[in-house]
């Protein structure tokens, strides 16, 4: 009785370790699948952002002091 407790736990354990293998297996690979799918929405973000700014030109900011508020040098 002992020994086929102990065949039917390491049998059990065995399909139990298999079959998580495999899932981990296939976890990683979804895993790394997603990663790099990401890794491209940030590259092409990325891209589309410096096309945007290299089309956007800023504009100089004009200096509109009038002449009556520019200081004048002291006459010491």
């Amino acid at each position: 009785m002992a020994l086929t407790n102990f065949i039917v736990t390491v049998v059990g354990v065995g399909a139990v370790v298999l079959l998580l293998r495999s899932d981990v297996k296939q976890s990683a690979s979804i895993f790394r699948r997603n990663v790099k799918q990401i890794r491209n929405w940030l590259e092409e973000e990325s891209a589309s952002a410096s096309k945007t700014a290299e089309k956007s030109i800023p504009k100089e900011l004009e200096s509109k002091v009038p002449p009556k508020d520019v200081p004048k040098e002291d006459k010491h």
